[in-house]
């Protein structure tokens, strides 16, 4: 089997003080443990590198470019960095429209995408009910991995 991570997984899981930290370690090493695949897409680290980079006041990391480029170039290494194609572009398409997705919703929904495109069909996050809505795939909160 294969997991996409959502974004709040690495960020949270850079965050040790966060208390949802000791959650992301926990479940990502017991899917490494199950010999599961850990996949992320470039729009994980868009996103990633937006929250690292604002600052602290506008719900943000409030982190230079340069501890966000340190950190981006470590989770490149600790996952698989699946590439972006046109298929996912059109898969989003076909999917904004099925589920009528609006406004910010369409960032999870361009996840889904390529999770359709490489076949996937789970995605760790925090954010369950973001994913709810497509039955192509499974959110899997990261306290229910075991």
């Amino acid at each position: 089997m294969a997991f996409l991570l959502d974004t709040n997984i690495l960020l949270r899981m850079i965050d040790l003080d966060h208390p949802m930290n000791k959650d992301v370690t926990n479940s990502i090493k017991s899917l490494r443990s199950q010999n599961e695949q850990l996949f992320i897409i470039s729009q994980n680290l868009i996103e990633f590198w937006n929250v690292c980079t604002r600052p602290l006041e506008k719900n943000g990391l409030g982190m230079t470019v340069s501890e966000t480029e340190g950190e981006v170039s470590r989770i490149e290494n600790i996952f698989i960095v699946l590439p972006d194609t046109s298929k996912i572009y059109l898969q989003w398409r076909n999917l904004v429209k099925k589920y009528q997705v609006k406004g910010v919703k369409v960032h999870d929904t361009r996840l889904v995408a390529a999770m359709l495109v490489y076949e996937i069909d789970k995605i760790l996050t925090f954010n369950v009910n973001d994913f709810r809505r497509f039955s192509e795939i499974t959110a899997i909160h990261p306290t229910d991995i075991s």
